[in-house]
């Protein structure tokens, strides 16, 4: 239990760590282009939470599997909001 959580506290310090690290003007087209990737971890947590037997475990897959849909669904909306910004508005005649 305690090496699942000190893993699960160590990948949340270094995925902070490395998205802080984007410049702000990457940060639009990277997130739209790891939506692909959050949905496999989506299915990674889910495939997680199904092979543990200890309620812990299945706690953090949770956890896991509640972040992993934030990025997602955030990810979508972030590219939705991008994809706005380029549609172009009515003909002015």
């Amino acid at each position: 239990m305690i090496q699942y959580l000190t893993y699960f506290v160590l990948s949340m310090f270094v995925g902070r760590e490395v998205i802080s690290k984007v410049p702000q003007t990457l940060h639009t087209p990277l997130m739209s282009g790891s939506n692909a990737i959050s949905g496999i971890t989506i299915v990674g947590a889910l495939v997680a939470v199904g092979m543990t037997e200890g309620p812990w475990a299945r706690y953090l897959g949770l956890v896991a599997l509640i972040a992993a849909t934030i990025n997602v669904v955030g990810g979508f909306l972030v590219t939705d909001r991008m994809l706005q910004m380029f549609k172009r508005g009515p003909v002015k005649r």
